[in-house]
């Protein structure tokens, strides 16, 4: 089995569910006793959220950097970042560090592909839906990608920063949630990308009636692929 990095703490919601799902992953696949060889460095999501809000990409590129670079010395094979929103300085982290970086949306992409669905839906953060540097990854695999309206971006922003990476789980959110998901089926997708790893806690596919992607489900299982090989 080989070593999982992790890049975690944006949010430790999320960072929880992906310890969660590496480790019931490696029992189900492998049975008794095993468990998931992981490395997880948590960084201070209030620290990279203010840099991130101040467009100070070189500043959180040095923390996920640094984290990433402890990882590996720690003796990672191969690394995740645990997060959508700060996959906007993939680049920089995956130029840092000598082992692989599975980044989440080839991985998305590649599900999306193999289900059959070439136009997708995309919910998470404001920054995640209004900038490019998922979408356009996304797209690279061939993907057309609807996202929300602009007025509805608050709302799932909302959704997200003040109940889901606190752990509540609203079940009027939920609605709200659904709602948008079945308003990008009118709009054309075949498809929606849960983009936020916390949405997660909120929607499943039982919700929706739509194939739903969880973006930090597939992540986990890519890596377990990779890890047990």
């Amino acid at each position: 089995m080989q070593t999982i990095g992790l890049i975690g703490g944006m949010s430790w919601e999320s960072s929880a569910a992906y310890y969660e799902l590496l480790n019931t992953g490696v029992e189900k696949r492998v049975g008794d006793l095993a468990s998931a060889k992981t490395i997880l460095s948590s960084v201070d999501f209030a620290e990279v959220t203010r840099l991130q809000e101040a467009e100070d990409w070189d500043g959180v590129a040095r923390i996920l950097v640094e984290a990433a670079q402890g990882v590996e010395r720690a003796g990672a094979d191969f690394l995740l970042l645990c997060t959508t929103t700060f996959h906007r300085v993939f680049d920089q982290v995956e130029a840092a560090v000598g082992i692989p970086v599975l980044h989440l949306a080839d991985v998305v992409a590649e599900a999306c592909k193999a289900a059959g669905v070439s136009q997708v839906g995309l919910l998470g953060t404001t920054f995640a839906m209004e900038r490019s540097f998922f979408t356009e990854r996304l797209a690279s695999h061939g993907l057309t990608v609807h996202v929300p309206p602009a007025d509805h971006h608050d709302t799932v922003n909302r959704i997200i920063y003040d109940e889901l990476v606190h752990g509540r789980v609203v079940t009027k959110s939920r609605r709200t949630v659904v709602g948008l998901i079945e308003d990008l089926w009118d709009a054309g997708a075949g498809g929606v990308i849960l983009g936020c790893t916390e949405l997660e806690l909120l929607v499943r596919q039982a919700d929706a009636d739509i194939p739903v992607f969880p973006c930090t489900s597939l992540h986990v299982e890519a890596a377990l692929d990779r890890a047990l090989g």
